[in-house]
């Protein structure tokens, strides 16, 4: 499968791993959805990206809002060849902690955008993917979903995230062997601890210490880099029902 004018909706395509995703495929020749919360970022990108790039306001986890982002690709392109399913929240508090039990809500929004928002997204595009003609190799689409280190290396006060996590790499494969008969692929890849906006509010000094705890390279990396990974699993149609770790070797201590 190529990018060039391919179309692809990328959610969380605002900022952080989205937003270098959407850079790398837009420079490819790929036209993308950006489908965001966040207004002011996801035009903002939109804007920068130019006629290759529209904006959808999306809750990944509202089946409404997912399937006018599924529609609009179809309206502008006329096609739909995959995802990369970048939107996601963090969170950190203990099972038991000061304060007494973790709040059941906030375990249940954590998955609910995680976990049951990338299968929301898959299920709909899916559906309007597999109706479209496949290329001359047999493919339709493919899906890049964004699971992360945590799934494997999960840290005190990551239940919930390390959950969600768990649960994307956990579907890859199912999803992957159910596709396979539409060509479409489905991929996750588990990042390590990267320059995005959910580390934006960590000071300078504590920003540079995570990424000494990285082997090699010793810094955080960065969206783009994400962005360059993506490209090539939607070029390479061998790479599917997988788990990538892009993390410079790093494996998380307990705390």
């Amino acid at each position: 499968m190529r990018l060039e004018d391919g179309v692809f909706i990328i959610t969380g395509g605002g900022s952080g791993l989205g937003e270098g995703a959407a850079r790398v495929f837009v420079e490819a020749g790929a036209q993308i959805i950006l489908a965001d919360m966040d207004t002011a970022n996801g035009e903002r990108v939109a804007s920068e990206l130019g006629s290759r790039a529209r904006f959808v306001k999306c809750n990944v986890a509202q089946e409404s809002d997912v399937q006018a982002c599924v529609d609009a690709a179809l309206a502008a392109c006329g096609s739909l060849h995959g995802a990369v399913n970048c939107a996601g929240i963090g969170a950190a508090q203990r099972v038991l902690g000061k304060d007494g039990p973790h709040p059941l809500d906030g375990f249940r929004r954590v998955i609910d955008v995680n976990l049951t928002g990338t299968f929301n997204v898959m299920r709909l595009c899916a559906a309007a993917m597999a109706k479209l003609p496949a290329n001359d190799r047999g493919e339709r689409g493919v899906f890049i979903n964004t699971a992360s280190v945590a799934a494997f290396d999960g840290q005190i006060g990551q239940a919930a995230y390390s959950a969600s996590k768990g649960g994307v790499v956990g579907m890859t494969l199912p999803v992957a062997r159910e596709l396979g008969r539409f060509g479409i692929r489905v991929v996750a890849v588990a990042p390590g601890l990267f320059d995005t906006p959910m580390l934006a509010a960590v000071p300078a000094e504590v920003r540079h210490s995570l990424g000494a705890q990285i082997p090699f390279p010793s810094r955080l990396g960065e969206p783009r880099e994400f962005g360059m990974l993506a490209r090539h699993i939607v070029e390479n149609e061998m790479i599917n029902g997988d788990v990538i770790r892009l993390d410079g070797a790093l494996r998380m201590p307990p705390k």
